[in-house]
């Protein structure tokens, strides 16, 4: 019988051991939680394609960002989803607008414990759900939307936002915000650009969850899920024109793109582990199918190995709380 010249065994036998050498740690201060904030409604609503997920009134935001930052997560990101659309998302600058109420309220409430984040983006506020303002001919006008994208990042850094979450895929989008933000003396406000943002089938949910009015696609933005320079390519463009972080989304079917964002650009890279991946893991764990807490960590653990800095999830609060779970156990050992 021949004895085996290596045995990379010997670091797998204990839970100590492998504690020990890992390679790849989660921190609750590392997640961001995603919260939707519902207008008109006196009650959450909850998200039926996304179990445990709810639309929130201001009061419930407040809650349960309080709760977001008692578990040390390191932030929250402010969906709004409003009553009333119009063909220029007029909601999304208007100071008495959905996002723009939640931000000052959550700010007031947890503004000093985690990062009040906002997105910036303009499909939840317009009556034809795309992200951008539509010419005579139906397509996103790029220029113009710009302009609205400026008008947005002023009400939310005028209601307490410390991060701007640009989602739309607009070309400049990050040179015109910052211009804007710096000329208005809003230069300590941060901008996350959604920089390797795909036209993903895994949105399907968001969209239950924001009550979008999207009909078609929004492939002429978003990219093409089959190329992974093309992603590295708008991180760097983002990276020139003044971003502070970048973001790969969704996050589980673009690892290869993550790790070449997170190996090239020198700011913090982030990745935002969207609906779809949610709700499949949830899906197969009511079945009985996986584990669920397993299936859980192990995902946003290969979003953080790929080299995200910080992962956007719904599972946020519930993961840190896990996490604490761990090291509380650990700690309870001899000194």
């Amino acid at each position: 019988m021949s004895i085996p010249e290596t045995r990379p065994r010997r670091l797998r036998q204990q839970p100590a051991i492998r504690r020990l050498v890992s390679e790849t740690r989660l921190d609750p201060a590392e997640l961001v939680l995603p919260m939707f904030v519902r207008e008109g409604v006196s009650e959450p609503v909850e998200i039926s394609s996304m179990p445990g997920v709810r639309q929130h009134t201001v009061d419930s935001a407040k809650r349960a960002a309080a709760e977001a930052a008692a578990a040390g997560i390191g932030g929250v990101m402010l969906f709004g989803v409003p009553t009333e659309r119009d063909a220029v998302g007029s909601g999304a600058t208007d100071p008495d607008g959905i996002l723009n109420v939640a931000t000052r309220a959550l700010v007031a409430e947890v503004g000093d414990a985690l990062v009040v984040q906002t997105d910036l983006c303009l499909d939840e506020f317009t009556d034809h759900g795309h992200c951008g303002v539509l010419d005579d001919r139906g397509r996103v006008d790029n220029d113009r939307t710009l302009d609205r994208y400026r008008d947005m990042a002023l009400a939310q850094a005028e209601s307490g936002s410390a991060l701007l979450g640009l989602s739309g895929m607009m070309d400049g989008q990050v040179a015109a915000v910052r211009e804007t933000l710096d000329a208005a003396g809003f230069d300590d406000t941060i901008i996350l650009a959604y920089s390797a943002k795909f036209a993903s089938a895994l949105y399907g949910p968001f969209r239950e969850a924001v009550d979008s009015q999207l009909q078609g696609d929004r492939r002429t933005y978003q990219l093409d899920p089959a190329n992974r320079r093309e992603g590295l390519r708008e991180a760097l463009i983002d990276e020139a024109e003044g971003a502070d972080i970048v973001m790969v989304k969704p996050a589980g079917s673009f690892l290869d793109v993550l790790a070449d964002v997170a190996d090239t650009v020198s700011i913090p890279v982030w990745a935002y582990q969207v609906s779809g991946e949610y709700a499949m893991i949830e899906a197969a764990a009511r079945q009985g199918w996986i584990d669920r807490r397993r299936a859980i960590e192990e995902s946003v653990l290969s979003i953080k190995r790929a080299g995200a800095e910080a992962v956007l999830s719904y599972w946020a609060v519930e993961l840190a709380g896990w996490l604490d779970e761990a090291r509380g156990l650990r700690a309870g050992g001899t000194r």
